[in-house]
């Protein structure tokens, strides 16, 4: 069975061998290698495409390069990439600076096995992980000015509701008859009219605005 590839970066080694040693031990997924900040995965990402893995488990506090600059460096070379912060961090306003420069998902290091495991398969799967605090946080967040006055299509409206669900992205191609390219269309006008940079912020906006209902 082919495996997701899942890169770590973190400064306290012993940790972060720790959480390769674990994430191993999950059916789907297999760890490429471990980082010990945000340089080194720079320079891993540059030196060979084999290098670049479906999924990245960021820390935030790491010296040289921390986990909010090095996430906001793959969201503008990498955006295929999915990136979840893994931090002792539980700041509202560190949480929300990870989500508005890419990562799709936030948890933290006491998180148990069972839960990190299920985070990483709806990452992999469907592009986004969320839990319910970091939910309510960014409903808070986002303002509603002048958001009422964006324009949609149908189309758009279509493809957002089907993006609220767990269906990926091929899955939703299928169903709207159209191809994988012209979805991959849709999300991309979606993140720049709602000035989102992921599916989360997607779900946000549509659920904020009464477009989905969970």
């Amino acid at each position: 069975m082919m495996k997701y590839s899942v890169v770590i970066v973190d400064d306290h080694t012993l940790l972060s061998q720790a959480i390769a040693a674990m994430v191993n031990t999950f059916n789907k997924f297999k760890v490429l290698y471990t980082c010990k900040n945000g340089q080194e995965l720079v320079d891993k990402f540059s030196s060979s495409p084999e290098f670049i893995p479906d999924v990245v488990l960021m820390d935030i506090n790491m010296p040289i390069m921390n986990g909010i600059e090095t996430t906001e460096w793959i969201s503008k070379n990498h955006n295929e990439v999915h990136v979840m912060a893994l931090s002792v961090e539980d700041e509202d306003a560190t949480i929300l600076k990870m989500l508005k420069v890419g990562a799709i998902g936030y948890l933290l290091k006491d998180t148990e096995k069972v839960v990190l495991e299920k985070a990483l398969v709806e990452i992999a799967e469907n592009g986004f992980y969320h839990t319910k605090n970091v939910t309510n946080l960014l409903m808070k967040s986002l303002s509603g000015n002048g958001e009422t006055e964006i324009k949609f299509k149908e189309r758009e409206i279509t493809f957002m509701k089907h993006a609220c669900s767990e269906l990926t992205y091929k899955e939703i191609a299928e169903i709207m008859c159209l191809s994988p390219k012209t979805i991959d269309g849709y999300r991309d006008v979606l993140f720049t009219k709602l000035h989102v940079k992921n599916r989360v912020g997607l779900v946000m906006y549509a659920i904020k605005n009464k477009i989905y209902t969970p």
